[in-house]
């Protein structure tokens, strides 16, 4: 089956060390092999500028990842081809794997319009709009302050409005959460599960999950290990439980995955790496119907693509 990932971070990954290959690395949770062998229709890939990083520098260093997502990760994968519209996806041929490149929060635009521009041209095609601390735009969900959107945070969604871009609200406090729903037209959580289930605060309430839903918004169940139990070790079938959660919400038609591969230093016993994917459609296949198993995979994240 078709598989459309909405977060991993194997950019950030090769950025910190450049001897690492993308093609098969054994370092890497997601790899061209695995993505071709596995299922993968679309993949994205964010631009994760790490805290350590000189505010004066980061607009270049979102500048460097970009060009290793050129250079490193198109460049020699023959069937990986940039997609930044609906179009583009229906329109890949079989075995081509379509990349989407993102931005994981805009510490690396400060207060500029101009270098939000100018990530958007260079075909980033989703925004979340901050890590977990504060920047210009908004806080954080670890920010003690729990701000909302700043009066920029506002021009930043506005702009991504304009621009028909998704407006990630992973790692957004719950104050600016409720402001980013006032304002996108085009809202995700690429990689957040539920918080009733795991109460860990990067996942979602029941109200911020019902919302996304009302607002035709769309959420990437991850398998992140802490985001999806806290007593014991994370195992594959806590995944179904946070589908099976969402979907008594009403979600069946507003979830997707976002494993946020390369992010994690721990795995989810079961889905240790992208080619686990094929464990998890397994398991899917004996609790949900085909059409059912195809939406969570590919096409409700297809369907909302906002261009």
């Amino acid at each position: 089956m078709n598989i459309f990932d909405a977060h991993c971070d194997v950019i950030y990954k090769i950025w910190l060390d450049p001897t690492i290959l993308f093609s098969n690395s054994q370092k890497l949770h997601i790899t061209y092999e695995q993505l071709v062998e596995s299922g993968s229709k679309v993949q994205c890939f964010a631009i994760y500028i790490p805290e350590q990083v000189r505010p004066e520098s980061r607009f270049e260093v979102a500048l460097e990842m970009i060009d290793i997502f050129y250079q490193k990760v198109i460049a020699p994968s023959p069937f990986l081809k940039v997609v930044k519209t609906k179009d583009d996806i229906k329109a890949l041929k079989d075995r081509e794997i379509g990349a989407i490149l993102t931005l994981e929060g805009c510490d690396a635009i400060d207060n500029s319009l101009i270098k939000l521009k100018t990530l958007l041209r260079l075909g980033v095609s989703a925004v979340g709009l901050t890590w977990n601390y504060a920047n210009s735009v908004a806080d954080g969900i670890l920010e003690d302050r729990g701000g909302g959107l700043s009066c920029f945070g506002k021009e930043v969604v506005n702009e991504l409005n304009r621009s028909c871009i998704w407006t990630d609200v992973s790692h957004l406090s719950i104050k600016g959460f409720w402001d980013v729903m006032e304002l996108a037209e085009y809202p995700i959580a690429s990689h957040s599960n539920a918080y009733t289930l795991c109460n860990h605060p990067r996942n979602l309430n029941d109200e911020q999950i019902q919302c996304l839903i009302k607002k035709n918004g769309m959420i990437g169940v991850t398998f992140v290990p802490q985001f999806l139990r806290n007593d014991e070790e994370a195992v594959l079938r806590d995944v179904l439980k946070h589908i099976d959660f969402i979907c008594a919400l009403g979600g069946e038609y507003n979830l997707g995955f976002g494993s946020d591969f390369d992010g994690i230093t721990e795995t989810t016993y079961g889905l240790e790496r992208y080619a686990k994917y094929d464990a998890l459609v397994n398991c899917l296949l004996n609790y949900y119907s085909e059409r059912q198993v195809r939406r969570f995979l590919f096409e409700n994240f297809l369907e909302h693509f906002p261009r």
